[in-house]
């Protein structure tokens, strides 16, 4: 039986998406992580410890419980640990400084602009100076190493900067990228790369406008409804983009804007589409076995060495949204559920948030209170069809425990 290394933060259900794969792939799956696995082990075997801080020793005890026949990463810190381990294990993925700079905006803008990508005009602060600097309006602020868009704020003069530099102060320490915020249609692109080339999966078009003062994703569709000259233009900065960062074997998840300039690119991370977004995906091959391949099963396969080349999105249009949390509060349930599940193309309603849970929205959030999906023939379809069932649901949420200004 093969076996592969999974380097994750926790146990959650991104984890569990992985583990389903690789019991239909009769894989091994172990799992290597910096939560104590005695709090929960979904496997029934002991975990490996890996703590993300200080990694080497641990590092060093996965080797002890090769041999692996390949490695890969759930999250942006877990896929810096992954590249390191795969270096000391001799195992195929993205270079330990790539994955580095990829998950720290200001190392990948630096990446990119030496790359010659268009990137907006960003400049490193320290927090303590952030609120006496002159920067140019509009303007985006994001802590370098904040995950999705917690602490990302769009500031337009002076007093909303200053606002917005006390706000990120409070969520945490550690400096700012400032750049100039950038207008335009945003998308997201879904690859895998092998050799330094990159496989374009899926690109999704993100359908809600993301202009702030807070950028709060909530709907992904594909296949994108861009002219294909707009999609080779996507495609080809996510190629520069990786190629830039140095990226060279496994998942990558990019996201761009693209405006009458041209196309702008924000992120490649390397690692795939976060939360349960993947369940949207269905890819078939000449090689399938089963009715399809989830993304877990394609990296899979990837991590393994097999050639997933031929492997295409399926018929028809795919979404997903991220349900939103439309203000801050203890979750206690949710209405309508039924009522969003009997619209027509609706493939699944998964509510991940857990009753007492106290969420916030952004900037300050880092969750979202559950996963909507849609399937139908046409991305027009698919984004009325998202709208129509998330109108059904009524989210209860009492008054939050926490006091956020």
């Amino acid at each position: 039986m093969k076996r592969v290394l999974l380097v994750a933060a926790t146990t959650g259900y991104q984890v569990r998406e992985f583990a389903e794969a690789a019991r239909t792939l009769d894989v091994e799956l172990v799992l290597a992580t910096d939560r104590c696995h005695i709090l929960e082990n979904p496997w029934g075997d002991d975990a490996a410890a890996v703590r993300f801080e200080d990694p080497e020793p641990g590092i060093e005890g996965l080797a002890a419980r090769g041999p692996f026949d390949g490695i890969l990463a759930v999250g942006d810190r877990p896929a810096c640990v992954a590249a390191q381990a795969a270096e000391r294990l001799g195992l195929r993925f993205h270079p330990a400084e790539a994955a580095r700079a990829a998950a720290n905006k200001l190392l990948a803008r630096e990446h990119f602009r030496a790359g010659g990508l268009q990137v907006p005009e960003f400049r490193r602060m320290a927090l303590a100076d952030a609120a006496l600097a002159h920067v140019r309006f509009p303007c985006v602020l994001k802590p370098l190493d904040s995950s999705a868009s917690r602490g990302v704020i769009r500031a337009n003069n002076q007093e909303e900067f200053r606002a917005a530099v006390e706000r990120i102060a409070r969520i945490q320490d550690g400096d700012l990228l400032v750049e100039d915020y950038i207008p335009g249609h945003e998308f997201a692109l879904e690859g895998v790369v092998t050799g330094g080339k990159l496989h374009t999966l899926a690109l999704f078009d993100k359908p809600d406008p993301l202009e702030g003062p807070y950028f709060e994703e909530t709907i992904y569709v594909t296949p994108s409804r861009e002219p294909e000259e707009i999609q080779r233009q996507i495609r080809e900065t996510a190629q520069a983009a990786v190629t830039a960062l140095g990226l060279s074997d496994g998942p990558v998840h990019a996201e761009m804007r693209v405006n009458d300039h041209g196309v702008w690119i924000l992120e490649a991370a390397a690692r795939p589409i976060g939360g349960l977004c993947s369940r949207v995906l269905h890819f078939v091959s000449p090689h399938l076995t089963g009715s399809y391949w989830t993304l877990e099963q394609l990296l899979l396969r990837h991590a393994m060495g097999e050639d997933v080349s031929s492997a295409t999105l399926a018929a028809g249009a795919h979404g997903v949204m991220m349900i939103p949390i439309p203000h801050a509060g203890v979750y206690r349930g949710v209405r309508g559920l039924e009522d969003a599940r009997r619209v027509p193309g609706v493939e699944d309603i998964v509510i991940t948030a857990k009753e007492g849970q106290e969420m916030f929205p952004l900037p300050e959030g880092s969750a979202y209170l559950g996963f909507l999906f849609f399937r139908g023939a046409s991305v027009n379809k698919v984004e009325k069809g998202l709208r129509a069932a998330h109108q059904q649901l009524e989210f209860i949420l009492s008054a939050a425990l926490s006091v956020v200004k």
